[in-house]
This record gives structure tokens, sequence and C-alpha cells, in this order.
């Protein structure tokens, strides 16, 4: 077996978690809709784009994930412009939001297809922002590429008082319940093999 796990991601920081762990990977972004469809709910939202990821490239044994941030029922994805990361800030200032990440793992081969797939939610707490904490953290421009307009392991780890639930999901790939899948798969870790 090709111990070679495909990621099929470009965030950086879903290949630093898992490269961490000792996975050799290949990345190989896929190139899928990632737009919400009418009346889709946040946890299906995660799960299909995950999967549809997963599908979209070959591979032995394949991972892909997809995060969302989603305050009072609402999506909130990469923003806009500066303005849009500002009102998404806004909307997090002092309140609770859930990090839904969902994980699916696919094993092209040996054999048929198989997946195994998992959505992880995890409780932020934001602490009070003012107009000057907003603006200040929108001008580093960190929040510019940010799903909900904030990176818990960088700069935007200021604004959050508490987390409950994966660390890691929130950052983009909660690594306890990829290891599951991977296990669930046959897929052999590195601290595994002979």
């Amino acid at each position: 077996m090709d111990h070679r796990l495909v990621l099929a991601s470009q965030s950086p920081r879903r290949r630093e978690l898992l490269a961490g762990l000792g996975l050799a990977l290949d990345v190989r972004p896929a190139n899928t809709d990632e737009a919400v469809r009418s009346g889709e709910r946040p946890r299906d939202y995660v799960l299909r784009v995950a999967r549809e990821k997963a599908r979209a490239v070959g591979g032995e044994v394949v991972l892909a994930a997809d995060t969302a941030v989603v305050a009072g029922g609402e999506i909130l994805g990469k923003p806009r412009d500066a303005g849009d990361a500002g009102r998404m800030l806004r909307a997090l200032s002092g309140a609770r939001h859930q990090v839904l990440t969902a994980v699916c793992v696919r094993r092209n081969a040996p054999g048929p297809a198989r997946e195994r797939d998992v959505v992880v939610s995890t409780e932020v707490r934001f602490r009070p922002l003012t107009d000057r904490d907003i603006a200040w953290y929108v001008a580093t421009g960190e929040p510019l590429d940010k799903a909900g307009a904030y990176a818990l392991q960088g700069l935007g780890g200021a604004l959050v008082e508490g987390v409950e639930g994966s660390v890691s999901g929130v950052v983009g790939l909660p690594l306890a319940e990829s290891l599951a899948l991977l296990s669930e798969l046959g897929y052999p870790l590195p601290w595994e093999r002979p």
C-alpha cells in the first residue's frame, strides 16, 4: 500500500496539521462548487462540500474537509472586503458561535470505493469587541481570507475568550476525528506501521 495520503485541500493549515503528525501528503486541491445552496442547513452544507472534494480528486486514500462559521443560523464565509469583515466581527463580538468542520475520507483502492465522514461542532466565545479592536484586526489583513473573518491560530486568537470542543476543528481539521476515520478505512498511521 502507498502510504501517501491525498489531501484534497489548498489550506496550508490542514497541510501543516497532517504533516505535523508525520503523514506523507500529496496535496491536490479539489475544484468544487462551495456556494451555499438555497435552504441548505450549515451542517448539510459542510458535509456536502467535504464529500464533493473527496470525490473530485484521485488517489488511493483521500482526505477532504470543509469548515463553516455559523452565527445566528447564518454561515459566515470569507469576507468580500474589509467592510464585510468588520460586519462579521461585530456579529461575533461578545457572543458564542459554532464552527462546523466536516471531514470525509475516501478509500478508492483496493476494491470498491468506501467513504467515512463526520461533522464536528465546536463552540467559540468571543470577548466584546470595540470599534477600535475591530479596526485594528481588519487592518492586519488576517481576516480577509478566513471563514468568519478570524483565525484562532493567528492574531484572531486575541478576540476569543473560550473554546468548547475541538480547537484543531476551528483551525480547519479536527485531528482526533480525522485519525479515527483514517483508521476505520484501514489507513495505517505512521506510528502503527512496521
